[in-house]
This record gives C-alpha cells, structure tokens and sequence, in this order.
C-alpha cells in the first residue's frame, strides 16, 4: 500500500501535491504532465513535488517555510521515513515537444531517511544546474517525490513506432521490475508491436508479468494521447497486477513512414560512372542525358513498357549519390511480376514482336553508327577553342551542345551493350590507362600534363567540377592483354567519350565559375558546383547578385545496394532475401550515416561514429556531429536511442559482438532503419575496445 498526497503545508511556498502541480513553470514538466495524467483519471502514483524556488532553497540547506513544508511532505509520504522514496528530476525544459532531454538529469530510486532525503535533492538540483549550464535554453528544476515500488514488470510505450514514424502502431518494450534498466540502456528487454487496440503484431520473446495485461497498456498510452494531444512516450509499471503510469512525454523524433512500394533502385549500374557524390550542376550536366538516354534506349528496343518506362524516374540522386531503377534494367525481378503461365507461355505479346524486328535492324546497324559517332564526336572536341577566348554564353551554348552529344553516345553505349555479342577477351580503357601509368611511372610530369598527353588516364578518374586531377599509383603488374573484338572496342570507345564529354564540360564551368568569382559573385571557382544548370543561364544572361550557396557534402553515407524510396523521399533499403546482413541489429532511427570508428577513450569528432557495449546515458554529451551510434545491447526507446534520434544520428542497437568486429578506424556505414551496419573499408590498426 502506498501513502495518499500530502496536502500543502503552507500556502507561502511551492510544496505541492503530485494532483495540484499542473503548472510547469513550478513544477517542471514531468510532474506537471503527471498532474494532468491523474486529473484525467489515468492511474499514476501519489506524491508531492517541491517547485523551482523550494526546490532551490532545500538544496542549499536554507531554514524557513520551504524547508518546513518539505520535511512534512516527507513525513506524510514516507510515514516517517518507514517507507522508501523516490526523488526525480521534474526540469522546466524536459519533455517537450521538440526534445525530451531523455536521461539527462538525475533521478534516484529506493532513498531512505530525512538526511538521505536532503542529500537527494542537493544532488537532483546540482545535475540539473551543470545540464542547464550547458544549454541555449535556461530551465529551472524542480524535485518529483513519489513512493519507491518494486513492480512485477516495467518499461516504455512509444505512442508511434520509433523508427517508421507509423502511427497505426504501438511499440512496448518491458523488462521484469521497473523500467530503469531498460530506458538507460542496460538491457534490452521483451519488444512488441501492437495495434492501436493492443493486439500483438510482433514479438522479440515473452514476458510472463506481461499475460493479460498488454491490452491495458496499451489502453494507456492511447488515453494519454487524447490527454496531451498526441502519441506519447510512456513509463510504465505493473503493480498489483495493475499498470501505472511513470511518466508520459511527447514523441520528439520518429523516423518517416519507411514502408515503400516502389521500384527497387540500387546504385550498381552507375556507380562506376558515378562513384562519389554530385553537386546539383553536376547531376544536371551528367545525369540528366544519361537519363534521357536509358529511357529513349528503352523505348527504342521495347525493353520496358511504356508505362513503366514513363512512370521510372529511371535514375535517382538522394543526397549526390545516384542510383538506377533495377526493375526498369532487368536487374531485380519487379514487384508484381507476371504469372507462371504467362512466363510460360510462348506466345510473344505484339509488343515483343515489334521490338524484335526493330532489335534486329538495330543490331545489324550498330557498329557502324557507332564509329560514325565516336568519329563525330572526336571531331566535334578538337574543334572546341580555347574556353578562355569563348564568350559566357558560347560556353553556356558549349554545356548545353555536350549534353546533346553525352545523350547520344550513352545511348549507343547502352545498345552496345545489350544487343552486340561480346566474343573477345574484355577490355576496358582503364587497363590501357594503367598501362600508360606503368610506361610513365618515373615520370616528372604531373598528373594534369600526363592527362593532357595521354586523356585514356581519365577512365581512372571519376569526373567532378573544380579540384586537382589525382591518379593511382601505377600498378606493381598489369592485366594481360589479347586479342579485343570489334564490339568490345565500340564499346569502350563510347564510354570513353562519355568521359572526355564530362572532362570538358566541367573545364567550362569552371572557367565560368572563375569569370562569377571576378565579378564578386561567388568567392571561388568551384563554388558554382553548388548552382543549378538553371540557375548558372539566369546568371550569365543578366547582372543577377548571388551569395554562395552551401556546397552539398561529398561525404555522404553510400546507398544501400537494394532500396525503395518512401514518399517523403526517404531511404528504405530492401534487405537480402537469403537473410539479415552481417553485423545487423534493431534499427533505433536517425537515418543512415557513414564514418569511421572512435578509438577507445578518444574525444568525440564531428563525422565519427561510436561503437559501445552499451548506451550509457553518460555518452549523450557526445552524440552531437556522430554520424552513427552502435551498441551491443540496449532498447530503441532507452533515453540515449531518444537522444540520438532527436539529433539524427543514425542508431543501431543489439549488434553481437559490435565492439570486436568494428574496430577504431573501420568505416561503416550505419542504417538506423533496417538496423544493418556495413563495412566500407577497414584499418590496418590493431583492434581496441571503446569503452562504454
């Protein structure tokens, strides 16, 4: 049995009862929100609170009304001391509706005795001064008094799932006991999805405290959310075989609804195009035609139906990275394929008969047309003057002329492909670039003038607008060279081109960047990577101001190799059908970042990512700049996972052995969605533990 409410003991201080203290100026937000709860008739513990001002005057030890009323607070609750306590942090700032500040005061369990009492609130009040020290917003605390219980089971409501942001769901972790241990991340505890009316949809494992009562929990979290207006973030306990309510905050940060349906796109086909991240003017000088291209070559040939050809967005760019529609190519079977009987069926629809007689005229064709365009296009660079002496609209009239010629020969790249026989031995303009790199290994010339001499040395590097051209190193052996076919070299010679096409357009733009820079428009040349095709014609062709527009990062988190993009744009990837990949575990939100592993017992720096055993609350303060936390144990919905979520750093918890296997120094990349974390390259650096 537990003690009823005091009652206030003077009318002259903010000592209150746990039903009265709604106002969270005075009370701070978690006792204030726990008021409302039990106004409301949902079930939550008695208790008192001191407010802001006798919270402040008990921990400084100062005599008077405050004191008095605190001490007979104390009396009336804990029977004189016989029973125990527990002192929490009810900050001003805490659980709001854009952060929580999930774990980062101090609440203290199972305290016994009035001199136990006073040094409880000295210490709640003195974590709250260094937390608050430390922020923008200033907040005052004050000190939540409720009966110390020991539950039959414990732990966290998420009001929507944490990591979808789906709101037709519950999401309820539970431990045996209270809930501590789950929310500071010690363990992970039993996790279930549920319906809006409590029925199981998914389960991790069984709770025996939990038989029966599931729908009743869930029956709370739904009363809470028409209480405070919204899903919220409940503590709960059982007790008596009864839930409570601990505490119910707002939901500050849910991922989006990641369920997807659309084609599958994966980064596969253009990433040897497109290794690294582009900037908008790139996407539009580069991407652009090669989409136009895919899509004609398709139409073309029949490859696709037209529906599908015209509902594709073919190529994607999300964040500069840049990814093919897999289904559109071929390259995974689409959702919804056929029929057995239709794959059996030997019948060819009209439309395959057409592209068959069309396919035919083409393949017969081809070779020629395509020597007839490398050809053309050689001829069309060594007429180009010098960019210097072109006018800013020849050049502009320069982009847009490459990106008609870089439509044409990526199409008769792509047909080359799928239709001619491809008899000899492969062949690739890189490995005749190596072999340029090999004859000049000693050479004293830099890179930019063994380019200009010898341009097959830009099929080793991938095109970008502004920077220093930097080849490999030239290769210790070479592949070995035999006899090439015809289609082979066709080929090669078109992507080739393609390079030299991109080579020259972004040597245009950045002879227009520097003319923008002169002209006090941008501060340097490469800035105008940041600009819009669009945008780089208005400048040209009138006297338009323009303030440097953010360069994007190149840093970027790879894509997924298999994903689906959700409605607001978001990543989801699809998972391999033979399994979980290796170093996977329950995604807890934030995204998907990429960075290399912290050293054991180093500073956190921006960009890095963290690999614990555990997600100590202690961490929060380097969560800031990560772009990913991974644990070994811990619950999606402990205070840190909250934490991290609310700053988008990409979460990943309950990775088997995740401090071994991604040791300081690994780069990998952490999907907070799907829970998979993915080696990019790893260290030659001895393996170290980071301590959690």
């Amino acid at each position: 049995m537990v003690a009823t409410a005091p009652r206030a003991t003077s009318p002259y201080v903010d000592v209150l009862p746990l039903a009265s203290a709604t106002d969270s100026s005075v009370a701070g937000a978690k006792a204030a929100a726990l008021a409302r709860a039990h106004q409301a008739g949902l079930p939550v513990l008695p208790g008192f609170v001191l407010g802001t001002d006798a919270a402040a005057a008990v921990a400084a030890g100062e005599r008077g009304d405050a004191l008095d009323a605190a001490r007979a607070a104390w009396a009336d609750l804990s029977a004189n001391g016989s029973r125990a306590l527990v002192v929490r942090s009810s900050s001003t700032i805490e659980d709001g509706t854009d952060s929580s500040m999930a774990g980062r005061f101090t609440s203290l369990l199972d305290v016994r005795g009035w001199d136990s009492f006073l040094c409880a609130v000295r210490e709640v009040v003195a974590t709250g001064d260094a937390v608050h020290d430390g922020l923008p917003l200033a907040g005052r605390m004050a000190v939540l008094v409720q009966p110390f219980i020991e539950p039959e089971a414990g732990g966290v409501l998420f009001g929507a799932d944490p990591v979808t942001g789906r709101t037709d769901r519950f999401v309820l972790a539970a431990v045996p006991g209270g809930p501590d241990q789950l929310v500071s991340g010690e363990v992970d505890g039993v996790h279930l999805t549920l319906s809006r009316r409590g029925k199981v949809l998914e389960a991790s494992g069984t709770l025996d405290a939990l038989a029966g009562r599931v729908r009743a929990i869930a029956g709370l979290g739904d009363k809470a959310a028409d209480v405070f207006g919204g899903p919220q973030d409940v503590e709960w306990a059982v007790l008596d075989g009864e839930p409570v309510m601990l505490q119910s905050r707002p939901i500050t940060a849910v991922g989006a609804d990641a369920t997807a349906s659309g084609p599958v796109y994966g980064p596969g086909p253009v990433a040897e195009t497109f290794p690294n991240a582009l900037a908008p003017l790139e996407l539009d000088l580069w991407v652009a035609p090669m989409r136009d291209a895919i899509r004609s070559v398709l139409r073309l040939t029949g490859g696709a139906p037209a529906k599908q050809i015209d509902a594709s967005e073919v190529i994607v760019a999300i964040d500069g990275r840049v990814a093919a529609d897999l289904e559109l190519l071929g390259l995974e079977q689409p959702t919804g394929a056929r029929s057995f009987f239709a794959r059996i069926d030997p019948r060819p629809p009209v439309r395959r008969l057409r592209a068959a007689w069309q396919v035919g005229r083409l393949r017969a064709a081809l070779p020629g047309l395509a020597r007839d365009l490398v050809e053309d296009i050689d001829e069309q660079l060594s007429a180009v003057p010098p960019l210097e002496d072109l006018r800013d609209a020849e050049l502009v009239s320069l982009l847009e002329r490459s990106q008609q010629a870089l439509r044409a020969v990526h199409g008769h790249e792509v047909l080359a492909g799928q239709l001619l026989e491809h008899d000899g031995a492969p062949v690739s303009a890189a490995a005749e670039a190596l072999r340029v790199l090999a004859e000049h290994r000693d050479s004293s010339l830099s890179a930019t003038e063994l380019v200009a001499r010898h341009p097959v040395l830009l099929s080793l590097v991938p095109p970008t607008i502004g920077g220093a051209i930097e080849l490999p190193p030239a290769p210790a052996t070479l592949p070995p060279a035999g006899e090439v076919s015809e289609t082979e070299m066709l080929r090669e010679a078109l992507r080739l081109r393609v390079r030299w096409i991109q080579e020259l357009m972004a040597q245009a733009a950045l002879v227009l960047g520097g003319r923008l820079q002169r002209s006090g428009r941008i501060s340097r040349p490469e800035v105008i990577r940041a600009i819009t095709f669009d945008r780089l014609r208005d400048l040209v062709g009138g006297d338009i101001a323009l303030v440097d527009p953010p360069v994007p990062a190149t840093d970027v988190a790879p894509l997924p190799a298999r994903f689906r993009l959700a409605e607001d744009g978001s990543v989801v990837a699809v998972r391999r059908t033979d399994g979980d990949a290796d170093g996977g575990g329950r995604g807890a939100g934030g995204g998907r970042g990429s960075g290399v592993v912290l050293p054991a017992d180093s500073l956190p720096s921006p960009g890095a990512v963290l690999v614990v055993r555990t997600l100590d609350p202690s961490l929060a303060p380097m969560l800031p700049g990560l772009r990913g936390l991974v644990a070994e144990t811990g619950s999606v919905l402990s205070h840190l996972a909250i934490l991290a979520r609310e700053l988008g750093v990409p979460t990943v918890v309950g990775v088997e052995d995740a401090v071994r296997r991604f040791g300081p120094g690994t780069e990998v990349v952490v999907d907070g969605s799907t829970g998979e974390v993915s080696v990019v390259a790893s260290s030659t650096h001895p393996t170290q533990e980071v301590a959690a």
